[in-house]
């Protein structure tokens, strides 16, 4: 499998020239380079299939850490709010990583066309490891290297993107992925909670909007909910808002106050607060300190997310 993982990371190497994160002419599939290792950043990553192909990688979720390399993929099947943080790149040997945005339509058919045991309800959290098994360093490989044949990519490149999800499915835990969406339990329930505080998070948190939503009981929702995500809905809630409130600090040069206004704080003080508990720093000292040392690939827009910034931790 080594020989097949390193011929993969010198592909990637020569799409993804400069540090950051690449988009492509395949839809939803971005390369990610990094020549050195980098600070915490926080955002919501959204559901993907991640492969680093070189160097290492760990994502923190609530007080859960993943730590990852070449051996290792990592799967995240719902919307989750991550620390992110590249452990192993250097300017010789950067980081490399393939992001693979997962589409539920494909899920979907795949669920239909596939085996899988449906009886069994999902466990764990909304994102798991899975080995690099040399199937799936295969089916990624095809998909890169449609690249260099752009004609090919309207015909082959949905082929390719089943091949490689089915072979994530079909590996030890990769059922995972279709249960959390498609199976019995409460993963579509989950699903439509994470959507509407999403949608609403400027707003005040009301529990009795999720439960109505997702017709589950306060206390199931609540276990439910920390099962898939690793954190109380209200937890979800205050750090989807605390992490759009650093991106305007950051990129749209905010006050602290205008940042705690904008997404829904109606108290200064309670912002620099609960700021400084999940960032480290008061607003202001962590916005000078972020800023000297960010990267390109920083999210500096917040895209698909009703403000949030998504997907940075792929990187």
């Amino acid at each position: 499998m080594t020989g097949s993982v390193d011929s993969l990371a010198k592909l990637v190497a020569r799409f993804a020239e400069k540090d950051g994160i690449h988009a492509t002419a395949v839809p939803r599939l971005n390369l990610i380079r990094s020549t050195q290792q980098t600070q915490d950043l926080h955002a919501v990553h959204e559901p993907a299939l991640c492969i680093v192909v070189q160097g290492a990688k760990r994502v923190m979720v609530a007080d859960h850490i993943y730590d990852y390399d070449a051996a290792k993929y990592l799967v995240v099947s719902f919307d989750l709010p991550i620390i992110g943080q590249i452990t192993k790149a250097d300017p010789a040997k950067p980081y490399l990583c393939i992001r693979f945005g997962i589409d539920a339509a494909v899920l979907s058919d795949l669920a239909v066309d596939m085996p899988w045991n449906q009886e069994t309800p999902a466990k764990g959290p909304g994102l798991f490891l899975g080995e690099t098994t040399p199937d799936i360093v295969d089916a990624a490989t095809r998909l890169v290297q449609l690249l260099d044949k752009p004609d090919d990519i309207p015909a082959l490149a949905k082929l390719y993107e089943r091949e490689l999800l089915y072979r994530v499915i079909r590996a030890p835990g990769g059922e995972a992925v279709l249960r959390s969406v498609y199976g019995p339990g409460q993963g579509r329930q989950i699903a439509r909670a994470i959507a509407m505080i999403k949608k609403s998070y400027r707003e005040p948190f009301e529990m009795s909007r999720l439960t109505d939503e997702t017709r589950l009981q306060p206390s199931a929702l609540h276990h439910h909910f920390k099962s898939v995500t690793l954190m109380s809905p209200l937890q979800y809630h205050k750090r989807l808002r605390l992490q759009e409130a650093r991106r305007l600090m950051l990129f749209e040069e905010r006050s602290a106050a205008q940042a705690a206004f904008s997404v829904g704080y109606e108290s200064p003080s309670q912002f620099s607060r609960e700021y400084r508990r999940q960032f480290g720093l008061p607003p202001i000292k962590d916005i000078e300190a972020v800023a000297g040392s960010i990267l390109a690939t920083e999210p500096q827009s917040a895209g698909g997310g009703g403000g949030v910034p998504l997907s940075v931790s792929a990187r």
